[in-house]
């Protein structure tokens, strides 16, 4: 996908990266539930847990979640279909609890959404670990597990300056804010690379072209990165003066 794409939506959406991580899955059954999202540090995100394709569980079964070290769970936002979401207080677990009937396959082929909060203080590419979950049936047998990725994000850059629709000289100055220490990377509608800049301790950052831009219309956009993972600006259209 061109950089020029839409930036992917933070709330909720981060799940991309969706990629199955060791648990301990019944010796019976071989198989685990997995779940993933990427959430930006003070955010929340869903991270949907699916992959059970076990014996059918009747009423009274219950999917648990423990979320990862520091983080809680806030939400359980299923509505409907025979499942029933709780929270425990202060957001160290929540559950799903099949109330419905048992006809169909209840826990296959659906996703089931717990709502994470990652705490502000979360360092930006950290894969946050202690996430866990438990399918169990009406006895509290273990029919599966599993493990889930939450992995913080980075915020995403503010691309400030130049300034859209102001004709400018082909050297303009950029320059925005990013989280503390990200590498930020300004490239053009080719996408070739602008200039480059590191954010200061205060998010503050600002770079100059090594060479002039291409006179007429065009187009920028600040890529920064931080241990492994990246986050875009808005892109903003710019005129350049013939020199």
């Amino acid at each position: 996908m061109s950089r020029f794409g839409k930036s992917i939506a933070r709330y909720g959406i981060a799940c991309a990266l969706l990629t199955a991580l060791a648990g301990t899955a019944s010796a019976d059954e071989g198989r685990e539930l997995w779940g993933a999202v990427t959430v930006e540090p003070g955010r929340e995100g869903i991270v949907e847990v699916a992959g059970y394709s076990g014996d059918r569980l009747g009423s009274g079964s219950v999917l648990t979640l423990t979320p990862p070290d520091g983080t809680r769970v806030t939400g359980t936002p299923l509505g409907g279909r025979g499942y029933e979401g709780a929270v425990t207080p202060g957001g160290r677990s929540a559950t799903y609890t099949f109330t419905g009937s048992v006809e169909g396959e209840p826990w296959q082929g659906g996703a089931f959404p717990f709502v994470v909060a990652v705490p502000g203080d979360a360092v930006p590419g950290t894969r946050l670990t202690g996430c866990v979950m438990v399918l169990r049936d009406a006895n509290g047998v273990p029919k599966d597990r599993g493990a889930c990725a939450v992995t913080v994000g980075l915020p995403a850059p503010t691309l400030t300056r130049p300034v859209s629709g102001v004709p400018l000289g082909g050297l303009p100055e950029a320059g925005g804010t990013a989280y503390p220490g990200a590498q930020v990377t300004v490239r053009d509608a080719a996408e070739d690379e602008v200039c480059t800049a590191t954010a200061a301790a205060d998010g503050a950052w600002s770079c100059v072209p090594g060479r002039p831009l291409a006179p007429g219309p065009g187009l920028l956009q600040a890529t920064a990165t931080l241990n492994g993972v990246s986050a875009m600006s808005e892109q903003i259209a710019v005129t350049v003066a013939d020199q």
